[in-house]
């Protein structure tokens, strides 16, 4: 019997128990002292570590074999308390300690609510959300930055990583794909800090970007026939612009019968397709080797015979490697990398370049560039705090030793009757040069898309 059934119970039920308790912590407190609760759990968790040792942190049980020890030592620890508890207090108490064994302490009913889309936790006694664009301070609370430090422990552990004094800084994710990154002391003076970029359920879908105006109909019809005809597309945005969102969206045009594959520091992408082989970097362990950089996979997947290769983010070396894959018949490749512009995203990629260590002139980086790049889609977060595509361009080569676009979709602020959008995303008038060979590739698409 699982824990949830344990739980069947009348006075338990209409209490909306497991798993959708957190609002009943108030009613739970107010019968019980804040010192009886912290004992009771301290007391499970004393119970619980005396029979499962360090396998209750590093997520080897299967989930009904550590509901049945949760259960039982919750189940000895009431028998000897002197404070009985109603089926809505041991509800409440069970979740907790569950939330926090099998999931992530306070943090659990925030990764349960679908508007949350970041949790930010400053440190054990601060923590911030980022609900529908806003930011905003909540009332959860680790018990202690010890506390903290289990839960920190507890997410790197499940994928094979490490945080400690040697290695204070780590990215992650769990289960659904969020990513994580935690900082410790000593670069982190004011305790642990950890941040949640919280991955969709439901992941957005072409409708869904439509729909809410990230891009226009006549856009995302554009992208369809650019992905499906195999451009080589650069996705650019600042932190939290929705970069990897329109990423995981474009892929999905990509056809059914191509060997895809990801590359990305923690695993996010949803790709559906059926032939897609998955690759994550790996950072070094704790004698300082084992390290599997993002530049290594891309080298490494063009032996493994990809027609596509898609980069989560390229943020060092790997760009050059990016480039000449593109460069050398690996057409339909896509990627992101942090800009603020079009302008400025080749101007990085060129920076990257260089952290090669080859000494390239800097004509021919830009030579490389405009021969692999076929689109820049550029990203933003808005005042209002949507994220918006904001420009669309075709890179079409160099004039006067400067890389050149064309941009084909443009961002125009503007009052949109019936709507709370700050503006539109519409054409320039301007036709890609590209559209021939797309046409030789079997992909047609209207001119009329482009007519301002």
């Amino acid at each position: 019997m699982s824990l949830s059934d344990r739980l069947n119970h009348p006075e338990a039920n209409r209490a909306n128990s497991f798993p959708h308790l957190p609002s009943l912590t108030n009613e739970f407190e107010s019968e019980f002292s804040a010192t009886d609760y912290s004992s009771i759990k301290e007391d499970v968790h004393k119970q619980l570590i005396n029979v499962l040792g360090q396998q209750l942190y590093e997520g080897e049980l299967d989930t009904r074999t550590l509901e049945k020890y949760v259960f039982e030592s919750i189940s000895r620890v009431i028998v000897a308390s002197d404070h009985p508890l109603t089926a809505i207090d041991r509800a409440n108490l069970m979740q907790e300690i569950v939330d926090e064994i099998l999931g992530l302490g306070p943090l659990q009913p925030l990764l349960r609510d679908g508007d949350v889309s970041e949790i930010m936790v400053n440190s054990f006694d601060r923590i911030y959300i980022e609900k529908n664009g806003k930011i905003t301070k909540t009332n959860y609370v680790f018990g202690s930055e010890e506390h903290l430090r289990r839960t920190i422990d507890r997410i790197v552990a499940r994928i094979g990583r490490r945080i400690d004094e040697s290695s204070p800084l780590v990215d992650a994710r769990l289960a659904d794909g969020s990513r994580v990154h935690a900082v410790i002391p000593p670069i982190a003076l004011d305790g642990s800090s950890l941040t949640i970029r919280k991955f969709a359920s439901d992941p957005f879908t072409v409708k869904d970007m439509v729909a809410t105006g990230t891009f226009s109909t006549a856009a995302m019809e554009f992208m369809a026939g650019c992905v499906e005809g195999k451009c080589n597309i650069l996705i650019s945005g600042g932190t939290g612009s929705g970069k990897t969102t329109t990423l995981n969206v474009l892929s999905s045009f990509i056809p059914p019968n191509e060997r895809i594959i990801t590359i990305e520091d923690a695993a996010e992408l949803q790709l559906k397709q059926p032939h897609v082989v998955r690759l994550e970097s790996r950072p070094s362990n704790v004698e300082g080797k084992g390290m599997v950089s993002i530049r290594e996979l891309v080298r490494n997947t063009l032996r493994m015979r990809p027609d596509r290769i898609i980069v989560g983010e390229v943020r060092d070396a790997a760009a050059l490697d990016m480039l000449q894959a593109m460069n050398t018949g690996h057409d339909g490749s896509i990627t992101t990398v942090h800009a603020n512009s079009p302008q400025e995203a080749l101007l990085r990629i060129e920076t990257l370049v260089l952290m090669a260590g080859i000494e390239l002139p800097t004509a021919v980086i830009r030579e490389q560039m405009s021969q692999a790049l076929d689109l820049i889609i550029q990203q933003s977060r808005l005042r209002d705090g949507s994220r918006q595509i904001t420009s669309i361009s075709e890179v079409t080569g160099i004039v006067g030793g400067e890389v050149q676009t064309n941009e084909i979709f443009k961002f125009i602020y503007m009052d949109v009757p019936n709507s709370r959008a700050l503006g539109k995303l519409l054409p320039t008038g301007n036709v890609p040069n590209f559209l021939l060979k797309l046409a030789q590739r079997g992909i047609q698409i209207r001119e009329t898309l482009f007519q301002p």
